[in-house]
């Protein structure tokens, strides 16, 4: 279990503190609104109303004490750059900022924000893969060359092995996990002689050109 306080409780703020809390974390929620601190006490952990432009403020929730902090201030950026600021003075070890633009992202990386992210950009690009294809259900970059991505076996390789198939040569991919299309069965990291079946899912790893080949 890791410890994250996220601050700012907009939709990404919120939606990110939710889900880390249901994953098992430790989650303190911080906004300055009353009325989002209250709708999302029952959520996380604990949650409080805070300045967090204040370094007193951060002080006083123990932001220094926690694995990570997530600034994801709605459209301040000025706010998002401050806050990162303190949190990176006052010794906090991962910092992740909400970036709104190139120059933005810079001055936080400057300052010293561990990881920026682009909420709407990242979304958009995801959703953008996910619905130009016929086959793929899920969609994650995991560096600027490499994605992993979970779609639909193809058609064309029902009754197939994997060997047969010979995906890492045609396509240069791997297959990390096969989940039967019921639903019942999950194969991890499956051997060569596993047989795909019309409906399974496929979870894959591979550069961006190599699953557009193979879509």
């Amino acid at each position: 279990m890791k410890s994250f306080v996220v601050i700012g409780l907009g939709r990404f703020g919120r939606a990110l503190a939710v889900e880390l809390f249901r994953l098992g974390h430790e989650v303190l929620a911080v906004d300055k609104s009353e009325e989002r601190v209250s709708e999302i006490a029952d959520f996380v952990t604990h949650a409080v109303r805070a300045d967090a432009r204040d370094e007193q403020a951060l002080r006083a929730i123990g932001a220094r004490n926690f694995d990570c902090a997530v600034v994801a201030f709605a459209g301040e950026t000025q706010d998002n750059i401050l806050t990162t600021l303190l949190l990176k003075e006052l010794g906090v070890k991962y910092v992740v900022a909400k970036g709104h633009d190139e120059l933005h992202t810079r001055v936080l990386q400057k300052i010293g924000a561990d990881r920026v992210v682009f909420p709407e950009s990242d979304m958009g690009v995801r959703l953008a893969q996910i619905i130009s294809s016929n086959n793929l259900v899920d969609y994650i970059d995991i560096s600027d060359d490499y994605s992993i991505i979970e779609m639909t076996a193809p058609p064309r390789w029902d009754g197939k092995s994997i060997r047969a198939l010979d995906v890492r040569a045609k396509y240069g991919i791997n297959i990390l996990v096969v989940k039967s299309g019921s639903g019942k069965t999950l194969s991890v990291v499956p051997s060569p002689d596993y047989v795909i079946r019309k409906g399974d899912i496929l979870v894959v790893i591979g550069t961006g050109e190599d699953i557009r080949r193979l879509q």
